[in-house]
């Protein structure tokens, strides 16, 4: 997986991220939550680093 630095900080995540926003709000009904911690023990098996929880506006 390839990496980037974040700004000043050299906070270093992966290329490719994760948005989380629709996995217990916002689009629809909240999904199911073992189907949820696979997606994410799947990504982090692939190298995923970075996980967008950013509350959406």
């Amino acid at each position: 997986m390839k990496k980037r630095k974040l700004g000043k900080s050299n906070l270093e995540v992966s290329a490719i991220g994760l948005g989380c926003m629709g996995m217990s709000f916002s689009y629809g009904p909240p999904k199911d939550k073992q189907e949820m911690i696979s997606l994410l023990r799947a990504a982090v098996e692939r190298g995923v680093t970075f996980f967008d929880t950013a509350e959406g506006s």
